[in-house]
């Protein structure tokens, strides 16, 4: 793999999609918001004319080489040494700059409510972007030497890169080359059977890897927004060998793609299922008790089953894993939710509800244009102006394994972020109980990422305050997203934080805390372990009389 693919594609890994989109931040809006900053201009004629007078000076100082501005060094479009050492590069580099930073602050300094100010800065930032000398062949010195190495023929595989993407990929730029993976052969090969399935899913039990076993099992709860495979990814980082290496009973959730049909499936109905498992867990295995996990928004499902089996009384739940998951979400966690109103999300509601379900592909492309650099312009440059193939990365294969929600559960979603339920314990009700994670009790085990956009660890630690838990670890890995939870012993890069005192702040904790070489997973295992009871003798075959095996893992509902 090249130097430039490589990149690209460790930048993507980075944003992978999760339940920020889910809000909405509709066409309508984002063009008011342009209108707005058009009509601004021609009413505050002072503050336009002070920035454009600044601009006038700056391009003097550019052009006459006193301009001493450059780009942030982890900005990777302006790596070529050109953009250094060519002055004719280097200029319009400065000048490309030199607008950026005068048009945010033109925009701050405009008369605007904070809604407004921050949808003005998101789309002056879509604006800029798009501007970058970078995305066009005459502004970008390292496709034009390809042009000249190749012998022209970057342009043809440029065009036929982009004739594939507007024909195959939804106009999108792709992001990741497909071709070498396929499900059940190099992804999600772990040994194990579907052992239950409902219309909402299919229950997998893993073949052990050790002679004895826990007796108490453990469930692995996914986002309905992707498939269940990352957990599963290739062998040399799948959570579940891991967890059958610690002698641990796993199963895990794989949940069905729905379709239009399949609008009224909401959170009740979803966790519902979940209970269903569980008592087929019991089953299979003669335990009562389990061991449950839920990572980004299957955390939120994961929360609403405990919350929901704890208003029963009902004690089934012996520790909770909770990985990159906010279930107290504010808007001003994310750059989104600050441009999101209730309008916004309400939108969002009645156009998932005319089509009956959320499309993964909508899902993606909003998400793409959260972070426009990392997930669509860098990809253009790669694809279209470079003529080079995306990579072939595992985790950009998973995530663009897109699925549905149904309508239903959408606006579950969406009223999580309207109603707070969790924040305000014993008032909201939510799919069919009144929610209240204080009645939780069981240990619980939280992690998040340092680096994580996605769902930021300030956000992931408010839940230490919303358990009613005496027993709570919070750590906090030094990666991003999706890598903090892809994070196998062996790593030296891998580091965590942990502080055994729960502070009521974030801050305080990370005060407090003590930095350590390694995974965290090697902390979990031995955590579960301690959760899991008494070792016995590894089953011999799964399933049970009751409940056969049906198929063998990946299951069928992953083909979905």
């Amino acid at each position: 793999m090249s130097k430039d693919k490589d990149t690209v594609g460790s930048g993507a890994a980075r944003f992978t999609t999760a339940l920020n989109p889910l809000m909405g931040v509709n066409r309508e809006e984002m063009l008011q918001a342009l209108m707005m900053l058009l009509r601004r201009t021609g009413t505050s004629p002072v503050a336009s004319a002070r920035y454009a007078g600044r601009m006038a000076r700056e391009s003097m100082e550019i052009l006459l080489g006193k301009s001493d501005r450059a780009p942030d060094p982890k900005d990777r479009r302006f790596a070529d040494p050109a953009w250094t050492y060519n002055p004719f590069y280097k200029r319009g580099l400065q000048a490309y700059l030199a607008m950026q930073d005068n048009l945010h602050k033109w925009v701050d300094d405009l008369d605007l409510g904070e809604l407004e100010r921050a949808r003005a800065q998101f789309v002056m930032g879509l604006i800029i972007d798009a501007l970058s000398p970078t995305n066009s062949l005459a502004g970008n010195p390292m496709a034009q030497k390809r042009v000249i190495d190749s012998g022209g023929l970057s342009l043809l595989k440029g065009l036929k890169n982009a004739y594939d993407d507007i024909t195959k990929n939804g106009s999108m730029p792709s992001q990741v080359d497909k071709r070498p993976f396929k499900v059940g052969e190099n992804l999600a090969t772990t040994p194990g059977k579907v052992v239950w399935r409902n219309p909402l899913m299919e229950l997998i039990q893993y073949t052990p890897m050790t002679e004895q076993v826990h007796e108490i099992p453990f469930l692995q709860i996914p986002p309905q927004i992707n498939k269940y495979y990352a957990s599963d990814l290739s062998p040399e980082k799948s959570v579940v060998r891991f967890l059958l290496s610690q002698g641990l009973q796993t199963f895990i959730i794989s949940w069905a793609n729905p379709a239009k049909e399949n609008a009224d499936w909401g959170m009740r109905d979803y966790v519902d299922s979940l209970i269903q498992a569980t008592e087929v867990i019991a089953h299979i295995t003669g335990c009562r008790r389990i061991n449950v996990s839920g990572a980004c928004s299957g955390g939120i499902t994961t929360a609403t089953l405990a919350s929901t089996l704890a208003a029963a009384g009902d004690e089934r739940l012996n520790s909770i894993t909770f990985q990159v998951c906010v279930l107290d979400p504010r808007r001003e966690d994310s750059e989104l939710g600050q441009i999101v109103s209730d309008r916004s999300i309400e939108i969002a509601r009645a156009m998932s509800r005319r089509q009956g379900v959320l499309k993964g592909d909508d899902l993606a492309r909003m998400f793409a244009w959260m972070r426009p650099n990392d997930l669509i312009w860098g990809y253009v440059v790669n694809n279209y102006l470079l003529g080079q193939d995306p990579p072939p990365f595992d985790v950009l294969y998973w995530n663009a394994d897109t699925t549905n929600l149904p309508a239903q559960l959408h606006s579950d979603y969406l009223d999580m972020s309207l109603h707070e339920p969790f924040a305000k314990p014993g008032t909201v009700e939510f799919a069919g109980h009144v929610a209240d994670l204080s009645k939780v009790t069981c240990d619980s085990f939280i992690v998040a990422g340092i680096k994580d956009h996605i769902t930021p660890w300030k956000a992931c630690y408010r839940t230490t305050q919303l358990l009613g838990s005496k027993n709570i670890s919070f750590f906090l890995s030094n990666s991003g997203h999706i890598q903090s939870l892809l994070n196998p012993p062996g790593n030296p890069k891998a580091r965590y934080f942990t502080n055994p005192e729960l502070p009521p702040t974030a801050d305080e904790w990370l005060a407090g805390a003590q930095e350590r070489p390694g995974s965290w997973w090697n902390e979990w295992g031995a955590w579960l372990k301690a959760h899991s009871g008494a070792q016995k003798a590894a089953p011999e075959q799964a399933g049970c009389a009751a409940f056969p095996p049906l198929v063998d893992a990946p299951g069928t509902y992953v083909f979905g």
